[in-house]
């Protein structure tokens, strides 16, 4: 990717903090005889309060960044920056801190307990975070007020997903990391699901990172990041990004 559209990328954003700095992000799995290189000198800004979906074929890189970004694996070589926390020196136990206090998750599966309610779900988090909201503040974030005390169960795939980003940011990270979230759901499921998405973003200024092979969903990013073959393609802005309720697939 040339310089020229790094800079053009990066300008709507200028005043803004940068919470991560990736340069040369490399990533090889030794798979015994194979090498697999899932990423390939990566260089990337992400600011705070944005919107940012990494876009991309199966293969391409997206998790592999997205799971390094999180503190869940270690780069081969490079850096990774989190404000002033370089993730790739850190240890096993800054790492954990670093998970437990700043980021919040949401994958494809939920992962929810079933012997527990939607509230109690989401206030196993609240009970290790340093400044959790109410998971009743979470869950209704979600639009999930009438299903607090259900079981999950008696939730459809859609609610079941919005406990999990109830959960996930009741903790109130600085960082939501979503990977492919509406992967499991029909479109109109889907919708509901990036929408919570969207007003968590917006009302709390959460920075949101969304991994999806889906293209539509591109159009309700501020920013969006082509991968391909462990490198970026194309990074390109949305002027108008296109509000959650319009997108259709």
């Amino acid at each position: 990717m040339s310089e020229d559209k790094k800079r053009a990328s990066n300008q709507a954003l200028q005043g803004n903090e940068a919470v991560f700095c990736v340069k040369g992000l490399t990533k090889v799995y030794d798979m015994g005889e194979v090498k697999v290189h899932a990423l390939r000198g990566i260089d990337l800004d992400l600011f705070q309060g944005e919107l940012v979906v990494l876009l991309g074929a199966s293969g391409s890189g997206k998790s592999t960044l997205l799971n390094i970004l999180g503190g869940l694996d270690t780069a081969t070589e490079g850096c990774v920056v989190y404000k002033d926390c370089d993730l790739t020196r850190a240890n096993d136990s800054t790492l954990t801190q670093y998970r437990r206090y700043h980021i919040g998750f949401v994958f494809q599966f939920y992962n929810l307990i079933p012997s527990l309610t939607a509230r109690e779900n989401v206030a196993i988090v609240t009970e290790i975070a340093r400044n959790p909201m109410k998971p009743e503040e979470a869950l209704s974030l979600v639009g999930l007020d009438d299903r607090m005390d259900h079981f999950p169960a008696q939730l459809s795939g859609g609610e079941q997903q919005r406990v999990a980003i109830a959960r996930a940011i009741a903790k109130n990270p600085e960082v939501l990391l979503c990977d492919e979230p509406t992967g499991s759901l029909d479109s109109m499921t889907g919708i509901v699901v990036l929408e919570a998405l969207e007003k968590i973003n917006r009302d709390l200024g959460t920075t949101t990172i969304v991994i999806t092979h889906n293209a539509p969903i591109a159009d309700m990013a501020d920013r969006v990041i082509c991968l391909a073959d462990g490198l970026i393609a194309d990074v390109r802005s949305n002027a108008h990004k296109k509000p959650a309720c319009e997108i259709k697939w």
